[in-house]
Protein backbone atom coordinates (compact mmCIF):
# COMPACT_ATOMS: atom_id res chain seq x y z
CA UNK A 1 0.00 0.00 0.00
CA UNK A 2 1.58 3.45 -0.71
CA UNK A 3 2.31 5.69 2.05
CA UNK A 4 1.70 9.30 3.00
CA UNK A 5 4.31 11.66 3.31
CA UNK A 6 6.43 10.82 5.99
CA UNK A 7 6.47 13.57 9.40
CA UNK A 8 9.25 14.00 11.46
CA UNK A 9 7.81 12.09 14.56
CA UNK A 10 7.43 8.74 11.83
CA UNK A 11 11.21 9.63 10.86
CA UNK A 12 12.12 9.43 14.44
CA UNK A 13 9.97 5.80 15.07
CA UNK A 14 11.59 4.59 11.72
CA UNK A 15 15.12 5.50 12.13
CA UNK A 16 15.70 5.10 16.20
CA UNK A 17 11.80 2.89 17.48
CA UNK A 18 11.73 5.87 19.53
CA UNK A 19 12.14 9.96 19.99
CA UNK A 20 15.50 10.80 20.10
CA UNK A 21 17.17 11.15 23.14
CA UNK A 22 17.98 15.20 22.33
CA UNK A 23 14.15 16.50 22.31
CA UNK A 24 12.74 18.58 19.71
CA UNK A 25 13.15 22.12 20.47
CA UNK A 26 10.41 24.78 21.05
CA UNK A 27 11.72 26.93 19.01
CA UNK A 28 11.19 24.78 15.87
CA UNK A 29 11.63 21.19 15.09
CA UNK A 30 15.28 20.28 14.38
CA UNK A 31 18.00 17.76 14.97
CA UNK A 32 21.34 16.52 13.98
CA UNK A 33 22.72 13.17 13.96
CA UNK A 34 25.60 11.03 13.27
CA UNK A 35 25.19 8.51 10.29
CA UNK A 36 27.70 5.25 12.74
CA UNK A 37 25.28 6.54 14.97
CA UNK A 38 22.34 5.87 13.30
CA UNK A 39 23.20 2.81 11.38
CA UNK A 40 20.97 -0.29 13.13
CA UNK A 41 21.93 -3.78 12.46
CA UNK A 42 18.31 -5.43 11.78
CA UNK A 43 17.81 -1.61 9.66
CA UNK A 44 14.54 -1.55 7.52
CA UNK A 45 15.08 0.54 4.01
CA UNK A 46 13.41 3.90 4.43
CA UNK A 47 10.19 3.83 1.99
CA UNK A 48 10.44 5.85 -1.30
CA UNK A 49 7.86 8.72 -0.32
CA UNK A 50 7.85 12.14 0.39
CA UNK A 51 9.12 13.89 4.06
CA UNK A 52 7.07 16.54 5.44
CA UNK A 53 10.48 18.12 6.78
CA UNK A 54 14.25 18.70 5.15
CA UNK A 55 17.49 16.92 5.27
CA UNK A 56 21.33 18.22 5.24
CA UNK A 57 23.55 15.46 4.84
CA UNK A 58 27.10 15.22 4.92
CA UNK A 59 28.10 11.19 3.74
CA UNK A 60 31.72 9.47 3.62
CA UNK A 61 31.03 6.74 1.92
CA UNK A 62 29.14 5.48 -1.10
CA UNK A 63 25.45 4.75 -1.62
CA UNK A 64 22.54 5.07 -4.36
CA UNK A 65 20.23 7.78 -3.38
CA UNK A 66 16.34 7.81 -5.45
CA UNK A 67 15.37 11.56 -6.20
CA UNK A 68 12.08 11.26 -7.91
CA UNK A 69 12.73 9.18 -10.99
CA UNK A 70 16.30 9.46 -10.85
CA UNK A 71 19.27 6.98 -9.51
CA UNK A 72 22.22 8.67 -8.34
CA UNK A 73 25.76 7.06 -7.25
CA UNK A 74 27.69 8.86 -4.81
CA UNK A 75 30.85 7.76 -3.62
CA UNK A 76 33.62 9.60 -1.23
CA UNK A 77 32.84 12.91 0.36
CA UNK A 78 29.64 13.95 -0.40
CA UNK A 79 27.00 16.77 0.65
CA UNK A 80 23.38 16.14 0.28
CA UNK A 81 19.83 18.36 0.50
CA UNK A 82 16.58 16.62 0.68
CA UNK A 83 13.18 18.63 0.62
CA UNK A 84 9.63 18.03 1.37
CA UNK A 85 8.81 18.57 -2.21
CA UNK A 86 10.35 15.57 -3.58
CA UNK A 87 10.20 12.23 -2.83
CA UNK A 88 13.60 10.02 -1.73
CA UNK A 89 15.29 7.13 -0.18
CA UNK A 90 18.66 5.66 -0.49
CA UNK A 91 20.25 2.24 -0.17
CA UNK A 92 20.82 1.01 3.45
CA UNK A 93 24.08 2.36 4.84
CA UNK A 94 26.63 0.01 5.39
CA UNK A 95 29.11 0.27 8.97
CA UNK A 96 31.65 1.66 6.50
CA UNK A 97 29.27 4.63 6.00
CA UNK A 98 30.10 7.66 8.24
CA UNK A 99 29.12 11.35 8.32
CA UNK A 100 26.20 13.83 10.20
CA UNK A 101 22.86 14.50 8.65
CA UNK A 102 20.49 17.40 10.49
CA UNK A 103 16.69 17.36 10.34
CA UNK A 104 14.75 20.26 10.54
CA UNK A 105 11.42 21.45 9.36
CA UNK A 106 11.04 25.26 7.63
CA UNK A 107 9.83 27.06 10.92
CA UNK A 108 12.58 26.02 12.40
CA UNK A 109 13.88 29.59 10.12
CA UNK A 110 10.89 31.38 10.44
CA UNK A 111 11.24 32.59 14.40
CA UNK A 112 14.22 34.70 13.15
CA UNK A 113 15.73 34.46 10.15
CA UNK A 114 13.92 36.06 7.08
CA UNK A 115 14.52 32.54 4.76
CA UNK A 116 12.04 30.42 2.63
CA UNK A 117 13.45 27.40 2.14
CA UNK A 118 11.40 26.88 -1.33
CA UNK A 119 13.67 29.68 -2.85
CA UNK A 120 16.26 28.37 -2.55
CA UNK A 121 17.96 26.59 -5.88
CA UNK A 122 19.38 23.88 -3.32
CA UNK A 123 15.49 23.02 -2.45
CA UNK A 124 14.12 23.16 -5.90
CA UNK A 125 11.16 20.72 -6.58
CA UNK A 126 13.44 20.20 -10.42
CA UNK A 127 17.02 19.74 -8.86
CA UNK A 128 18.98 16.82 -7.20
CA UNK A 129 21.59 18.94 -5.25
CA UNK A 130 24.27 16.43 -4.78
CA UNK A 131 27.88 18.00 -3.98
CA UNK A 132 30.95 15.88 -4.39
CA UNK A 133 33.71 18.20 -2.26
CA UNK A 134 37.25 17.86 -2.11
CA UNK A 135 39.41 17.65 0.73
CA UNK A 136 39.66 21.23 1.91
CA UNK A 137 35.51 21.62 1.25
CA UNK A 138 34.86 18.19 3.17
CA UNK A 139 36.76 19.56 6.48
CA UNK A 140 34.95 23.14 6.42
CA UNK A 141 31.37 21.53 6.33
CA UNK A 142 32.84 18.71 8.39
CA UNK A 143 33.67 21.17 11.20
CA UNK A 144 30.22 22.66 11.24
CA UNK A 145 28.58 19.82 11.60
CA UNK A 146 31.00 19.21 14.53
CA UNK A 147 29.76 23.08 15.89
CA UNK A 148 26.06 21.84 15.75
CA UNK A 149 26.54 18.89 17.66
CA UNK A 150 28.40 20.51 20.23
CA UNK A 151 25.81 23.26 20.30
CA UNK A 152 23.06 20.79 20.56
CA UNK A 153 24.30 18.81 23.42
CA UNK A 154 25.11 21.62 25.60
CA UNK A 155 23.10 23.73 27.79
CA UNK A 156 23.29 27.05 26.28
CA UNK A 157 20.26 28.94 26.15
CA UNK A 158 21.42 30.22 22.74
CA UNK A 159 22.59 27.15 21.08
CA UNK A 160 19.68 26.91 18.96
CA UNK A 161 20.11 30.68 17.21
CA UNK A 162 23.85 29.58 16.75
CA UNK A 163 22.95 26.30 15.03
CA UNK A 164 20.57 28.54 12.50
CA UNK A 165 23.34 30.32 11.91
CA UNK A 166 25.53 27.36 11.22
CA UNK A 167 23.00 25.91 9.12
CA UNK A 168 22.63 29.07 7.20
CA UNK A 169 26.08 28.64 6.39
CA UNK A 170 26.02 25.13 5.00
CA UNK A 171 23.30 26.32 2.76
CA UNK A 172 25.62 29.08 1.35
CA UNK A 173 28.31 27.38 0.77
CA UNK A 174 26.44 24.88 -1.00
CA UNK A 175 24.69 27.53 -3.42
CA UNK A 176 28.52 28.62 -3.64
CA UNK A 177 29.76 25.60 -5.58
CA UNK A 178 27.48 25.56 -7.93
CA UNK A 179 26.54 22.03 -9.10
CA UNK A 180 26.74 20.95 -13.08
CA UNK A 181 22.63 21.28 -12.84
CA UNK A 182 22.92 24.69 -11.59
CA UNK A 183 24.95 26.41 -14.81
CA UNK A 184 22.91 25.22 -16.83
CA UNK A 185 21.25 27.64 -19.54
CA UNK A 186 18.42 26.70 -21.86
CA UNK A 187 19.16 28.00 -25.16
CA UNK A 188 15.82 29.54 -26.22
CA UNK A 189 12.22 30.29 -24.92
CA UNK A 190 10.81 27.55 -26.16
CA UNK A 191 13.41 25.11 -23.90
CA UNK A 192 12.57 26.81 -20.98
CA UNK A 193 8.99 26.73 -21.43
CA UNK A 194 9.19 22.92 -21.94
CA UNK A 195 11.43 22.72 -18.55
CA UNK A 196 9.05 24.41 -16.53
CA UNK A 197 6.05 21.94 -18.13
CA UNK A 198 7.91 19.20 -17.08
CA UNK A 199 9.27 20.45 -13.59
CA UNK A 200 5.27 21.03 -12.90
CA UNK A 201 4.86 17.76 -14.11
CA UNK A 202 6.77 15.75 -12.21
CA UNK A 203 5.97 17.90 -8.65
CA UNK A 204 2.54 16.22 -8.73
CA UNK A 205 3.86 12.55 -8.52
CA UNK A 206 4.04 10.24 -7.45
CA UNK A 207 0.65 10.45 -5.91
CA UNK A 208 0.66 8.38 -2.14
CA UNK A 209 -2.78 9.73 -0.84
CA UNK A 210 -6.22 9.06 -1.47
CA UNK A 211 -7.02 12.74 -0.37
CA UNK A 212 -4.47 13.98 -3.37
CA UNK A 213 -5.83 14.34 -6.90
CA UNK A 214 -4.02 14.97 -10.50
CA UNK A 215 -5.47 18.15 -11.46
CA UNK A 216 -3.45 19.26 -14.55
CA UNK A 217 -4.85 16.89 -16.74
CA UNK A 218 -4.77 18.75 -20.29
CA UNK A 219 -2.38 21.31 -21.88
CA UNK A 220 -4.77 23.91 -21.65
CA UNK A 221 -5.36 23.67 -17.89
CA UNK A 222 -1.05 23.52 -17.24
CA UNK A 223 -0.98 26.58 -19.85
CA UNK A 224 -3.22 28.43 -17.69
CA UNK A 225 -0.76 27.49 -14.83
CA UNK A 226 1.99 28.75 -16.44
CA UNK A 227 0.64 31.51 -17.69
CA UNK A 228 1.49 31.06 -21.60
CA UNK A 229 -1.71 30.57 -24.12
CA UNK A 230 -2.00 26.97 -24.93
CA UNK A 231 -0.90 26.95 -29.01
CA UNK A 232 2.39 28.58 -27.51
CA UNK A 233 2.57 25.90 -24.97
CA UNK A 234 1.70 22.97 -27.24
CA UNK A 235 4.05 24.61 -30.34
CA UNK A 236 6.88 24.91 -27.78
CA UNK A 237 6.69 21.34 -26.56
CA UNK A 238 6.21 20.10 -29.88
CA UNK A 239 9.70 21.76 -30.76
CA UNK A 240 11.78 20.75 -27.68
CA UNK A 241 10.41 17.03 -27.69
CA UNK A 242 9.41 16.60 -30.78
CA UNK A 243 6.23 14.72 -29.45
CA UNK A 244 2.58 16.71 -28.31
CA UNK A 245 2.21 17.83 -24.75
CA UNK A 246 -1.04 15.45 -24.79
CA UNK A 247 1.09 12.71 -25.34
CA UNK A 248 3.83 13.98 -22.64
CA UNK A 249 0.71 13.71 -20.28
CA UNK A 250 -1.02 11.08 -21.12
CA UNK A 251 2.58 8.73 -20.96
CA UNK A 252 2.93 10.45 -17.39
CA UNK A 253 -1.01 9.45 -16.12
CA UNK A 254 -0.36 5.85 -17.55
CA UNK A 255 3.06 5.30 -15.96
CA UNK A 256 1.33 6.71 -13.04
CA UNK A 257 -2.39 4.21 -13.36
CA UNK A 258 0.37 1.13 -13.86
CA UNK A 259 2.22 2.27 -10.50
CA UNK A 260 -0.46 2.30 -8.52
CA UNK A 261 -2.39 -0.55 -9.78
CA UNK A 262 0.76 -2.67 -9.36
CA UNK A 263 1.96 -1.04 -5.71
CA UNK A 264 -1.33 0.01 -3.90
CA UNK A 265 -4.06 -2.02 -2.85
CA UNK A 266 -6.86 0.93 -3.55
CA UNK A 267 -9.70 -0.18 -5.74
CA UNK A 268 -9.68 1.32 -9.42
CA UNK A 269 -12.42 3.95 -8.30
CA UNK A 270 -9.69 5.05 -5.95
CA UNK A 271 -7.24 5.69 -8.22
CA UNK A 272 -9.46 6.85 -11.23
CA UNK A 273 -10.49 9.91 -8.77
CA UNK A 274 -6.53 10.35 -7.67
CA UNK A 275 -5.39 10.42 -11.41
CA UNK A 276 -8.48 12.78 -12.11
CA UNK A 277 -10.88 11.21 -14.21
CA UNK A 278 -14.41 12.49 -13.76
CA UNK A 279 -15.66 8.34 -13.53
CA UNK A 280 -13.88 4.95 -13.49
CA UNK A 281 -15.45 4.54 -17.23
CA UNK A 282 -13.67 7.52 -18.36
CA UNK A 283 -10.45 6.11 -16.56
CA UNK A 284 -11.04 2.35 -18.09
CA UNK A 285 -11.67 3.35 -21.58
CA UNK A 286 -8.05 5.77 -21.43
CA UNK A 287 -6.39 2.96 -19.62
CA UNK A 288 -6.97 -0.08 -22.46
CA UNK A 289 -6.38 2.84 -25.32
CA UNK A 290 -2.90 3.23 -24.62
CA UNK A 291 -2.16 -0.37 -22.93
CA UNK A 292 -4.59 -2.81 -24.74
CA UNK A 293 -5.62 -3.45 -21.60
CA UNK A 294 -8.41 -2.73 -18.84
CA UNK A 295 -7.40 -1.99 -15.61
CA UNK A 296 -8.03 -4.91 -13.29
CA UNK A 297 -6.56 -7.12 -16.14
CA UNK A 298 -3.43 -5.33 -15.76
CA UNK A 299 -3.71 -5.46 -11.96
CA UNK A 300 -4.31 -9.77 -11.75
CA UNK A 301 -1.08 -10.18 -14.39
CA UNK A 302 0.93 -7.78 -12.67
CA UNK A 303 0.29 -9.44 -9.01
CA UNK A 304 0.59 -13.16 -10.91
CA UNK A 305 4.08 -12.06 -11.89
Amino acid sequence: MAKSTESLTDFYRHKFNDRPENPVPKTGPFNVFRIEDSIKSDHVPALYTRRDFYKIMLLQGHSVFHYGDKSIPVNGNTLLFFNPQLPYTSEPFTPENKGYFCVFKDEFFKTSLRINLNDLPLFSANTQPIFALDEIQFQQIKAIFEKICSEIASNYVFRYELIKGYVNELIYLAIKLQPTQQRFKHPDASARTTSVFFELLERQFPITSRSERFELRSPKAIAGKLAVHVNYLNRAIKKATGRTTTDHLAEKLIGEAKALLRHTDWNISEISYALGFEDQAQFNNFFKKHTQQNPTSFRQVSNSQ
